[in-house]
């Protein structure tokens, strides 16, 4: 394929017939089996989708930040996982370039289009995560969205920091949303925060061991069992016994 004759009109056509040409009929029949809620996807393997992602990129080579998120935001629109992740590789691919406007635009996203944890994950790990590294005074903002009524708001509060807390970051302000979510009552926003904390506590165990021995007469045990996976045995045993 010559890359000069594919107009950027055309790309999302290109992007989603590629996707369905390669349906996998296993996949498309196990996908139902990791979501609860119903969800629109083709049956695409995420690592085929994301040749595609990086192909297409490459089309798009030196379009312009705001053509680029346009484009993104018709994939969204579409309700497909596998568009979602297209998008999601688009907007990371370009995470040298984020400026502080470019907030409104992933927050718009998750608000208007995210409807699973996967398209959820995906964009808040690694898309959202290095703007809020690049631009930490944007973390206030985490704190808005964890008191949203958008199950996806409030998990993306807390998915959005998962690779920051890799690095030992943020620790205070994990600690303040997993405090807003502590109650939650939604499976995926708990173990939204518990997944957060289990990382966070790779750098910071004792912490973290601090704030689930405080709270884990309220913590649900689903959270509480994300928030100490990976301490050892003994700490682990101390945070289940009731």
């Amino acid at each position: 394929m010559n890359n000069s004759s594919i107009i950027f009109e055309d790309v999302i056509k290109h992007v989603k017939e590629d996707i369905q040409r390669n349906v996998d009929e296993k996949t498309r029949l196990s996908g139902k089996h990791f979501f609860k809620e119903p969800i629109k996807y083709y049956g695409t393997k995420t690592a085929i989708v994301r040749k595609i992602a990086k192909k297409y990129y490459k089309v798009l080579s030196g379009t312009p930040k705001a053509t680029l998120f346009d484009l993104c935001t018709e994939l969204w629109k579409s309700g497909y996982l596998e568009e979602a992740f297209v998008a999601c590789e688009w907007s990371y691919s370009i995470r040298k370039k984020f400026q502080e406007e470019d907030f409104e635009v992933f927050q718009h996203w998750v608000e208007s289009y995210v409807n699973n944890w996967a398209s959820c994950d995906t964009l808040c790990n690694h898309t959202i995560g290095s703007f809020l590294e690049m631009y930490p005074q944007y973390l206030e903002e985490l704190k808005v969205w964890a008191q949203s009524p958008n199950r996806w708001m409030r998990r993306a509060a807390t998915v959005s920091l998962i690779v920051p807390a890799r690095k030992g970051k943020f620790l205070e302000k994990i600690l303040m949303l997993a405090d807003i979510l502590l109650m939650d009552t939604d499976d995926l926003v708990q173990k939204g925060y518990g997944w957060m904390l289990k990382v966070a506590s790779k750098h910071h165990q004792d912490e973290v061991f601090d704030f689930v021995m405080k709270n884990k007469a309220e913590m649900p045990r689903t959270a509480l069992r994300y928030a100490i996976e990976k301490m050892p045995k003994d700490k682990r045993a101390v945070a289940m016994k009731k």
